[in-house]
């Protein structure tokens, strides 16, 4: 892996000797933010770019140990499978750990490696796979947000930082004006205000308790805390910032940062033909549901999945699979080997799983093709976590979503979805779930009007979606003026297909 040389990946297109682009992409190692990263990828390679591709070992490892691949790409290459003649070359970096370290048992410890171990390795493979010469001036560095390290490392290479924003444009703004939530007192102190926040440039108005998770804890003194806080300052030494989100669901927000800096909307970012992607992007094996679903009549089944990252407590999920079972719904329930923890392989209450296979209404599954089962005619309603990516997949499907966040910007996506766009509903809170509120809500919402109208609405959205990523939408434009601007910027003319 890795045998290209980095001149040759700026090598001559044929038009009279110009340089191929080349776009180093490095997506931050968590299921969520590589899936929009490879797909990024592809989009640019297939506008004309050489494409670096960079994964941790940790990640290539899972994705490749999980059956990664599926018959597409091999053991070693990721992309061996994309075809179409895109030239992208796919490295490899040390996070710092041993593959063996469970790194979500030892969350925090991981994350300081993040913080303070990964920078180096990367900037020892930046050096080797940028150059410097023609090669430096051909090279844009496409990175994660959230790394600490891609505006200082981008000025030592003399390279233009593209920072990758896998997250809604108004998570983007909280995080950037935390400044100004500080100097106002809803953040960053011991007693936090519990009044409505007014002032963030393109947010009119956003409840403390609908902020990220992370804007609302007092203690901010956390690995996590640190990383957000220098990812930030790093942010604000980009030349661009790609985001995957849509302009017409945030337009004043988008229009507010692109008053502070270039914000190129372009999504959503999805596989091609939103299904199976030809590049393997899964950590987890997936399980084939498509034989079960095909036997449930339409719009029947209430899919369940809290994601690849955060955790739910076993009471937590005891009130959610006891408010599941009592719905009657027929039900495909994604459950991570470790949404509670590593130690703890079997967390549902005793006799769920007979309950739900007395009557072939459920089925429990460890991971799966998300993509495939939100597509499937048979699905109903989406009981999620708010992950953006799940939130965009859903609204693509026109399925609706019962909302229970977890971490994060999950909190502040559920008031997109529920209080914005109103293409879901709020099920209960952390700590404050119950079996009866989770029966109520997903019996309104899989046979109940309020059903009817929350898919009228994620009908409009899922409009919304398509038009813009179609010729002529606002996505596509954005994608169109970000490609000018790099090939500009990078010495390889513009010209779109």
């Amino acid at each position: 892996m890795g045998q290209q040389q980095p001149q040759d990946a700026v090598a001559a297109n044929g038009n009279g000797g110009g340089k191929r682009p080349h776009a180093v992409v490095i997506p931050y190692p968590l299921q969520g933010h590589v899936i929009p990263a490879v797909h990024l990828a592809l989009r640019l390679a297939a506008r004309g770019f050489a494409v670096t591709f960079v994964n941790t070992e940790s990640v290539h490892r899972q994705i490749t140990s999980s059956g990664g691949g599926h018959g597409v790409g091999g053991g070693d290459d990721i992309f061996a499978g994309a075809g179409g003649g895109a030239m992208i070359r796919y490295e490899l970096v040390s996070d710092g750990f041993p593959l063996g370290f469970d790194r979500s048992r030892n969350h925090d410890q991981y994350m300081e490696g993040v913080l303070h171990v990964l920078p180096a390795h990367v900037d020892e493979l930046l050096r080797r796979v940028v150059g410097d010469g023609d090669a430096a001036a051909a090279t844009c560095l496409v990175a994660d947000t959230f790394f600490v390290w891609p505006a200082t490392l981008a000025r030592k290479l003399g390279v233009p930082y593209v920072s990758f924003w896998t997250e809604p444009a108004i998570i983007f703004s909280l995080y950037y004006h935390m400044d100004l939530l500080t100097k106002n007192g809803h953040f960053n102190c011991k007693e936090p205000r519990k009044d409505t926040i007014t002032y963030v440039p393109g947010v009119e108005a956003i409840e403390p308790g609908e902020l990220m998770s992370y804007l609302q804890d007092t203690d901010t003194t956390t690995v996590v805390h640190r990383i957000i806080f220098r990812a930030f300052e790093e942010a604000r030494g980009a030349d661009y910032v790609v985001c995957n989100t849509v302009e017409e669901l945030e337009p004043s927000t988008i229009a507010a940062l692109r008053r502070e800096r270039p914000f190129y909307a372009v999504g959503p970012i999805l596989p091609a033909g939103f299904a199976r992607s030809a590049v393997a992007t899964s950590m987890w094996a997936e399980s084939d549901c498509s034989r079960w679903l095909a036997a449930q009549p339409p719009r029947s089944v209430l899919y369940v999945s809290f994601g690849s990252y955060a955790h739910v407590t076993r009471r937590e999920l005891h009130e959610i699979a006891r408010g599941v079972l009592a719905s009657g719904a027929r039900f495909l329930w994604v459950m991570r080997p470790d949404i509670v923890s590593s130690d703890d392989p079997d967390p549902l209450p005793d006799g769920f799983a007979a309950a739900a296979a007395a009557d072939g209404r459920g089925v429990v599954v460890p991971w799966c093709c998300q993509v495939e089962v939100l597509a499937h005619p048979a699905v109903a309603a989406f009981l999620t976590h708010c992950g953006w990516n799940s939130i965009l997949e859903s609204a693509w499907a026109g399925v609706p979503m019962l909302c229970f966040p977890l971490l994060t910007d999950q909190f502040t996506n559920r008031r997109l979805v529920v209080r914005e766009w109103r293409a879901g509903v709020a099920v209960g809170d952390r700590g404050a779930v119950d079996a009866g509120e989770v029966r109520a809500r997903i019996e309104g919402v899989m046979r109940g009007e309020e059903g009817e109208v929350l898919r009228e609405q994620v009908g409009k959205m899922r409009a919304t979606l398509h038009a813009a990523v179609a010729p002529g939408g606002s996505s596509r434009r954005g994608f169109d003026e970000l490609v000018d601007e790099l090939k500009r910027r990078c010495g390889g003319g513009g010209g779109r297909h």
